[in-house]
This record gives C-alpha cells, structure tokens and sequence, in this order.
C-alpha cells in the first residue's frame, strides 16, 4: 500500500493545478469547444442563404461514404503527406548532420536555415505562386526552362504545393533533429572508432537507433500538421486545376465559404479531424508495443 501524500506534496500539487487551471480553460475554450460545435453541426442540415437548418442526424455521413470528390480529396491528402513528410525527413537529417558537424559560422547557418521557418506560410506560398507563374511572374531558373504551367497542369500542380511545402518545413526538421544529433554522447562514437566501424557504418548503427524515438516524434507532428493542409494549397492553386490538388481542408472550406453549406462542411472537418485522431492513435499503439516487446 502506497504512503499517503505529506500536507506539503498536497499543497504542491493544489498550487500546480491551480497553475494549470487558466492553460486548460484556454485549451478548452479554443479547441475542445469548437470541435464538439462542429460535431454537432455535422448532423445537421444547416444552409445559411436558404435560412434552412434542420436535424438530419446521419443523414451528412451516409452522404460522405457516397461522395466521389471527398474520397478524391483524401487522396490527395494522403498523397501531399507522405510525399511532403518523406522529403522534408530526408532533408532534415541530412541539413541537421550537416549543421552538427560544427561548420564555419554555425550559429549564423543555424540561424539562417530559420528563414523559411519563419516566413508566414502565406507569404512564403505567394512569392512561390510568382515563381512557378514563369513568363507572367518572377522567371525561376530551373522551372521556366521547362515552359510548363506548373499551377494549372495536373500533375505538376501537386508537386509544386509539396516543394513549397517541403521548402518551409524543412527547416523545422533539421532543428528537431538536430537537437537529438547534441544529445548523443560522444562515448558511442568513440566506441565505435574504436570498433573501427567506419563513417557510414556508425551512421546505421549509433546515430539512427539512438535517433529512433525524435525521428518517430518528427514524424507524427509534419504528419499530423501536413494532413490538414490548408494555405499552401489554398494560395498556390485553389485546389485546382479540376480540383488535382484540393486536399480534405480545402474541399471543408469551399463547402462552408462558397457553398454556403456548413453542415456537410462540418461532417467533412470532423471526418478529417477523425483521421487525424486516428494516425495518432496509431503511433501510441505502435509505441506501445514496441515498449511490450522490449
């Protein structure tokens, strides 16, 4: 039987929930609130033009599993986050090597690669959109040779919203990775010298094992942030051409914001915010039993 806590632990942990009181009410306020409010509206027939709103319970869901362009957006989705995520680990890692390898004038490099980081995403999205407009816009050398409508081919659409994407976020992975890079005790690479295992040898069997836990941790939080893309794709193409590139976030906003129907838009923001539940979810079980099996 576990001792009671003192008087003084009691009083500690009443004066940290106490702390925690305002972030949680904000935290509820700003996402558990609206979420509950979309999940209730997703069963509702609710078209503001029209002054119509009624209860039509499944009716929105029996509709998305029959729903061509939501499938096709999930798709879509899918797609720009595994590509996205699956470059923008590559490049991290090999930028955060990079940077740990104490090059000339790293804290102005590790600064410098903040850049795009930084950059409002919009922003960032805009001054590509005149890059790709070749002839019309900004000419980018490597892009404009090609003499291809890199925003209004389908095809090259998608894969023009994943470079900018992977050009913004990029930087962000190599920090993260980074920052797992300095924890590594030196006494591992030492070992292995010693071993006489060489560059690429200690690459496999010290820095990516020791790396496993961040590199999943990366991964989960570009997956999660890339699934529900939004302003790249929404300022590059709109979705277009022939709604090649809208994403489930794009379709739930031309849905609420240009259809005027904030029902179905609802169900289509809840079966996103299900799937991103749901890739979460996956990663703790996978966690889990990795764990066990130790």
């Amino acid at each position: 039987m576990s001792a009671l806590p003192s008087t003084g632990e009691g009083k500690e942990r009443r004066a940290g929930r106490l702390m925690m009181a305002p972030a949680v009410l904000v935290l509820v306020a700003v996402a558990l609130y609206p979420t509950l409010a979309s999940i209730w509206l997703s069963f509702q027939r609710l078209i503001l033009v029209f002054h119509e709103r009624r209860f039509v319970g499944m009716g929105n869901y029996a509709f998305l599993v029959r729903d061509a362009r939501f499938f096709s957006a999930l798709g879509h989705t899918v797609y720009f986050t595994v590509v996205s995520v699956t470059a923008e680990l590559v490049l991290g890692l090999v930028f955060a090597l990079l940077l740990h390898a104490r090059p000339p004038a790293k804290n102005l490099l590790r600064a410098a690669i903040l850049v795009p980081w930084a950059m409002p995403t919009v922003v960032s999205a805009k001054m590509w959109a005149l890059f790709f407009l070749g002839e019309n816009g900004l000419p980018f050398f490597g892009i404009s040779i090609f003499d291809v409508n890199w925003l209004g081919t389908p095809g090259y659409a998608m894969h023009a919203a994943i470079a900018v994407d992977v050009w913004k976020t990029t930087p962000f992975v190599a920090l993260l990775l980074l920052a797992g890079l300095v924890g590594i005790p030196q006494s591992l690479y030492d070992a292995a010298a010693l071993d006489g295992a060489s560059s690429l040898r200690t690459f496999f069997a010290v820095t990516l094992p020791v790396l496993r836990r961040i590199l999943a941790v990366t991964v989960l939080l570009r997956a999660l942030d890339a699934f529900r893309v939004f302003d790249v794709v929404y300022v590059l193409t709109d979705g277009g051409p022939a709604n090649t590139t809208e994403t489930l976030s794009v379709y739930a906003y031309k849905t609420m914001m240009r259809g005027g129907d904030f029902g179905y838009g609802s169900t289509l923001a809840t079966a996103t915010f299900l799937c991103v539940l749901a890739m979460g979810g996956l990663y703790f079980l996978v966690i889990d039993s990795e764990e066990e099996t130790r």
